[in-house]
């Protein structure tokens, strides 16, 4: 079982006014360690326009590698702007995971189209950076989006890992949509994917954790090596009605020898929401790192994210 100890509310872009295109949330915080600094990638949004539509865009802070509550620098500009009418990612761009592979920086990202019968789709691409702040495209369109088996809404592209010469994708992929009456609501499941270069993916399309509530929404898988295990834990939750601290997001956490089969067992993940404060409502896109010969955990919580991100470390 694991054991996470909560170190606080690391990065609040709604009271520290940091930068005039994040007028709100730090949704999906991802590190990396840098050579001086751990980099912490997240999704913010502009203002609403008089429609009440945001769009998302992705930025970093840099924190201290020994002293995780100290922020040395925040993104001047996000790492990558919204693509031209028509494109995938017109909409926004949503940043998933970064990673470093012969000299230089991949970043896997959620292009968002808007809809009319439903809200978005969405669809993964994939940018290049040679320092990690500047991004460029490195194909036009999606590197992952919908097929026969896979129709609807590709993201959640939180979990890359290069192992013995492959890149494995852990992602969400949507299952069907949920009329309410009101709006349609999406549900998707995590799913896995490999590639020998980062571009062309081979698909199994399956949902690889098993369901725990009817119409269960999984997002957000990290995956980790540790004691000997492989480790993921995930943010889940119901498909409708879910604003709120009963039906909202929260961890969940699945292990697995093989990298293929996986055993959930939720009561294993050893973080669980505050009484109060920010993370009291809902806990959160979860991201497992190590630092300093430690494992840590940052996550978010109430509002998706709009009060940013936390940490956590686990207790040996």
């Amino acid at each position: 079982m694991l054991r996470w100890k909560k170190m606080g509310n690391v990065f609040d872009p709604t009271t520290m006014g940091v930068r005039p295109w994040m007028a709100e949330q730090a949704q999906n915080p991802f590190a990396l360690e840098m050579d001086d600094c751990i980099r912490v990638y997240f999704n913010t949004r502009s203002s609403r326009d008089s429609s009440g539509n945001s769009i998302s865009l992705p930025g970093f802070v840099d924190l201290d590698k020994n002293n995780l509550s100290k922020i040395l620098n925040i993104s001047d500009a996000p790492l990558l702007t919204p693509g031209k009418k028509g494109d995938f990612d017109e909409f926004g761009v949503m940043g998933g995971s970064v990673i470093k592979t012969n000299g230089e920086y991949l970043l896997f990202y959620v292009g968002w189209t808007r809809m009319v019968s439903v809200p978005y789709n969405w669809a993964i691409g994939v940018a290049k950076s040679r320092d990690g702040a500047v991004f460029s495209r490195v194909v036009k369109g999606p590197i992952i989006g919908a097929t026969s088996k896979e129709p609807y809404l590709q993201a959640g592209c939180s979990s890359v890992l290069y192992i013995n010469d492959t890149y494995h994708l852990w992602y969400t992929s949507g299952i069907k949509w949920i009329d309410t009456g009101c709006k349609a609501e999406s549900v998707y499941q995590i799913m896995h994917a490999t590639s020998l270069d980062g571009l062309e993916w081979h698909r199994e399309s399956n949902c690889i954790i098993a369901e725990r509530i009817s119409d269960e929404a999984q997002a957000s898988p990290s995956v980790f090596y540790y004691n000997n295990i492989w480790h993921m834990v995930y943010s889940y939750r119901h498909s409708v009605n879910f604003r709120n601290r009963e039906r909202g997001y929260r961890l969940g956490y699945a292990c697995s020898h093989d990298l293929i089969s996986w055993h959930r067992n939720d009561e294993y993940g050893g973080l669980d929401m505050s009484p109060s404060g920010w993370d009291s409502e809902m806990i959160c896109y979860p991201n497992v790192c190590q630092i300093n010969g430690q494992m840590f955990m940052f996550y978010c919580g109430n509002n998706f994210g709009k009060q940013g991100f936390g940490v956590a470390v686990l207790e040996k």
